[in-house]
């Protein structure tokens, strides 16, 4: 949970009295409950024996976290590719992560039950979010392919018979400007309600073009969000929505390796365009006696538009042009009910439809390449999961998945007997048994992950195509709330990797995508909330991860016992939060290793560790705060990434002040 979900309690514990009564002992401070979905029931967060970290979405806002980056500084183990790109943003979990050019990833993310499967669009501004969970290990059995080491799944809220609104306003460094607006009515008590949220941001850049003298980096950001809900009945549930995203960014945030820090010299102008709109009818129905229907049908469409240097001089010698269009129709059916002595089961039927254009150019001082391709893409799949209690304490759950998919590429305006094609069918189970004691629950599971075959259009033909990737994962975890005062979770992992997908850049518009023979990836997962006192919380999480090559040979290359690129063999956070009412001051320390970003270990980003301040001062339905990120300005450069010759900037330190207003 975020630090406003628990504070928020606890400031209101510590609120007087006003009835003129003398006022009752005070109560012991306490955790609040969590329920949390990503089992797709709901579950409390104590009785999910897997790793999950959730968040409460009105005040991850609060606290001035806008997207899934914010997430994964107080989520173990999770963790993004430093890329540059507004548009582009790759998940890093357990030691494995995106490709780029592949389309795959080996994190879904599900917002209000929408799948995104790859680094594209991978993104969500969290505007209108009731709550964010964070599942990591395979869960390929409920989610399917490229969730092979987690899921990340954003419910938007549900407008009610109550109205509701939230207006928010923030100015910062570099000009930053943030509006939000979410608010919802009742159309109709009882039947119909409508809720409405959009946000605009922008900021300038901190990249000096000493050719031109301007900025390049520069971050224009549109969101909105549409619901419309409907009760026709007590036990009918139907949620109509729409959401659209635009980013209009300048150049990316990339610089020569030897130029110095944070210029560039481009005479070629550098812009990044993004654009994704989600249509979705979510259906449930309920039968009684715990016999549930639910129907997901969406349309998510992302186009993304990028022009970059990559020489970072004036003439125009080399640069790179992207222009991509992911179209996904999808369809989701699933069954859930209780069996005997208190278990439960779900079934499901999942199918999906990609329609995807390709299209990049590549300029160097010899030649423009242009590559228009395109994909088409199909899936079937069915499954199941089924919690059956055992004697006493004993849980066993088991699950399974099969899925058929095929996947055909070819070039614009190529022979029809060029066309490539890739199809399959596979299975990804899951069993796990676990033992609920007095103040904790222990668990033990198996399960398969998988992430998808796939063509890589940018590579020559023999290195075009790519098989898929399967783990097997074998994970130790316990969890409890002794006291109600402190909750945590730790877990061990040991997972097995067989055709390792491994993308690999050289040169500009050189990409390669083969498999690895074979990886192991293991390693351990603790977090912990922690009320020492009135008015306190503490809240910390630490992740180790060892991903390692086995035998892995590339052309004339070998890699074997290398580290997997863009997967820090550690990273932690630490939380402090002072909360008397109606005043609030916290800290946030989020810190990661090393992070080799090639195959070879020759490129990184060095190790960093940040720190966030914020206070505030809450009067009424108002909330003023004032924040600093990155306090110690610390630099953490990817240097040669995505090719060799370019550097990637981290940002700066920000400061800035917000101001919330709620009905």
């Amino acid at each position: 949970m975020s630090f406003l979900a628990v504070s928020a309690r606890l400031a209101a514990q510590a609120l007087p009295d006003s009835s003129g009564l003398p006022d009752a002992p005070e109560a012991d401070p306490t955790l609040p409950a969590v329920t949390v979905t990503v089992n797709k029931q709901s579950q409390s967060l104590d009785a999910v024996a897997a790793s999950v970290t959730a968040f409460a979405g009105e005040e991850l806002a609060s606290e001035g976290v806008r997207d899934l980056q914010g997430v994964a500084q107080m989520t173990p183990g999770l963790t993004f590719q430093p890329v540059g790109q507004s548009s582009i943003t790759p998940p890093v979990m357990r030691g494995m992560t995106a490709n780029i050019v592949g389309f795959s990833s080996a994190v879904a993310l599900l917002v209000d039950g929408v799948p995104t499967l790859r680094g594209q669009g991978f993104g969500d501004s969290l505007l209108s979010a009731q709550s964010v969970e964070v599942l990591r290990g395979p869960q390929s059995t409920l989610y399917g392919r490229n969730a092979q080491a987690g899921v990340i799944s954003v419910v938007t809220r549900q407008p009610g018979d109550a109205p509701y609104a939230l207006l928010s306003a923030e100015s910062g460094s570099r000009q930053r400007a943030v509006l939000r607006a979410d608010a919802s009515r009742a159309l109709k008590p009882g039947r119909a309600y409508l809720g409405v949220a959009g946000e605009f941001m922008r900021q300038d850049g901190f990249i000096r073009n000493l050719h031109t003298g301007r900025r390049e980096d520069g971050r224009q950001q549109y969101n909105g969000r549409l619901t419309l809900r409907l009760t026709p009945s007590a036990r009918t549930e139907i949620n109509l929505r729409a959401s659209a995203r635009r980013d209009d960014d300048g150049a990316s945030a990339w610089g020569a390796v030897a130029a110095p820090r944070a210029t560039v010299r481009s005479g070629w102008p550098g812009s990044n365009t993004s654009r994704g709109h989600t249509l979705s009818a979510d259906v449930t129905h309920d039968f009684g006696g715990g016999l549930r229907l639910r129907s997901i049908t969406a349309s998510n469409v992302f186009e993304d538009r990028l022009q970059q240097d990559t020489d970072f001089m004036p003439a125009d010698l080399m640069h790179v042009q992207r222009q991509h269009r992911f179209n996904t129709l999808s369809q989701e059916l699933r069954l859930q009910g209780r069996s005997g002595r208190g278990g439960d089961w779900l079934l499901g039927l999942y199918a999906d439809r990609d329609r995807d254009r390709l299209g990049f150019v590549q300029k160097t001082p010899l030649a423009l390449t242009p590559t228009r391709a395109w994909q088409r893409g199909h899936t079937l799949a069915a499954f199941t999961h089924w919690n059956i209690p055992l004697t006493g304490p004993w849980t066993l759950t088991l699950g399974a998945r099969i899925e058929r998919s095929r996947l055909r590429f070819g070039f614009e305006n190529a022979p029809a007997a060029q066309t490539l094609s890739q199809s399959g069918t596979r299975m990804s189970p899951k069993v796990a048994v676990q033992y609920a004691a007095r103040d904790a629950l222990l668990w033990a599971s198996v399960a398969d992950g998988l992430r998808a075959a796939g063509f890589n259009a940018f590579a020559p033909v023999q290195w075009r195509s790519y098989g898929p990737e399967r783990a097997r994962s074998f994970e130790l975890g316990v969890k409890g709330q002794p006291g109600r005062r402190l909750r945590y979770t730790a877990a061990l992992y040991y997972t097995r990797l067989h055709n390792m997908q491994v993308q690999q850049m050289g040169a500009p518009g050189q990409v390669f995508i083969t498999n690895a023979a074979s990886a192991t990836s293991r390693g351990a997962e603790l977090e912990a909330e922690w009320l020492p006192a009135r008015s306190w919380l503490v809240q910390a999480g630490v992740a180790l991860n060892r991903t390692r090559f086995g035998h892995f040979s590339d052309g004339a290359n070998r890699y074997d016992g290398h580290r997997n690129p863009m997967t820090p063999a550690a990273t932690a956070h630490l939380g402090l939060r002072y909360d008397p009412g109606p005043w609030y001051a916290q800290m946030r320390l989020s810190a990661s290793r090393r992070i080799w970003l090639d195959a070879a270990n020759l490129h990184y980003q060095s190790g960093h560790a940040l720190l966030d301040l914020s206070a505030g001062w809450r009067m009424g339905r108002t909330e003023i705060s004032a924040w600093v990120r990155n306090a110690g300005n610390r630099r953490h450069d990817a240097r040669g990434f995505p090719f060799a010759n370019i550097v990637i900037y981290s940002p700066p330190r920000e400061l800035g002040l917000r101001v919330i207003w709620r009905l």
